[in-house]
């Protein structure tokens, strides 16, 4: 982006010539496929977009069929988004290594660290609503890396139920404020399965956590699948996660272009943990258990 970027200011802007780019955004973005792209690494992304264009003087024009603005009631779907791309037209916003926080809903809870981009801004406060928790007692800044302390992890994430305890606000001297989610899971889980290739859903227990990606490997090591030069699979394509019925559904257009044999699936969750699970392919009928 930078590369490209620079090369379009000293062909054109620099020589006086105006320059749009025009139908930028994030591939395969949709708010209708929830977790597709986890949505602090968007951020980050339209964020440095907004700011290398702005300082080389390139005008954006976001390409938009609707995921974006709701062209019925003229509202952004994604409010947050939205003012860290206006902010992004006259200052930078800071980020962090992540917007999420994963606290395991059994044993002791130690003190969590996040490294932050600040972009040029100055870390200013944390905040849990409209309480703004304390420097040296809930969490510490030393450098770019902000910490929160085992004391606050505790009190926020209360009697751990799976999923979202708390939501935390880190505000800046410039920007708009980076969120966290504080996050309670146990290890997923999954079970044996049958189907076809047109149909073969994986039930697994999400536990709080959520699906990052998925790779896929034949025995010998070689990537099964679509976009075979990688093991790693294309969210929603080859597979989509149902939280609501604690299952993977494996896509037809996943099997459509896997030999028949055994399969090899890992599947990577935001906490950290992997799962590896096999399928078997004989012809439309496929099985598959955890290795």
């Amino acid at each position: 982006m930078v590369d490209g970027f620079d090369r379009v200011h000293d062909t054109l802007v620099a020589r006086g010539i105006p320059v749009i780019v025009g139908e930028w955004a994030l591939l395969s973005y949709d708010y209708t496929r929830p977790g597709i792209i986890e949505r602090g690494e968007l951020l980050k992304y339209f964020e440095a977009v907004g700011y290398q264009a702005r300082i080389r003087k390139l005008t954006t024009m976001l390409w938009d069929a609707g995921s974006f603005l709701n062209r019925n009631d003229l509202q952004w779907r994604d409010p947050g988004l939205y003012a860290l791309m206006k902010a992004s037209w006259t200052t930078r916003s800071a980020t962090a290594s992540s917007d999420q926080i994963y606290v395991r809903r059994r044993g002791t809870i130690t003190s969590r660290s996040l490294t932050l981009n600040l972009n040029g801004a100055s870390f200013r406060s944390l905040r849990h609503g409209s309480t703004v928790l304390t420097n040296g007692t809930d969490y510490t800044v030393s450098g770019n890396t902000l910490t929160l302390t085992s004391a606050a992890l505790t009190r926020l994430v209360g009697n751990r139920a799976p999923g979202v305890n708390a939501s935390l606000e880190a505000t800046f001297s410039q920007g708009v404020p980076w969120s966290i989610s504080i996050i309670s899971y146990d290890p997923p889980t999954q079970t044996a399965a049958n189907g076809t290739t047109s149909s073969l859903v994986i039930p697994t227990q999400f536990r709080g956590d959520q699906l990052a990606t998925m790779e896929a490997t034949y025995a010998d090591g070689s990537p099964a699948g679509p976009a075979n030069w990688t093991s790693y699979k294309e969210f929603w394509s080859s597979f989509q996660p149902d939280y609501g019925a604690n299952t993977i559904i494996m896509k037809p257009e996943f099997f459509a272009e896997v030999n028949d044999g055994v399969v090899t699936l890992t599947f990577h969750f935001w906490s950290g943990t992997q799962i590896t699970y096999r399928v078997t392919k004989a012809g439309t009928s496929v099985t598959g258990s955890p290795a």
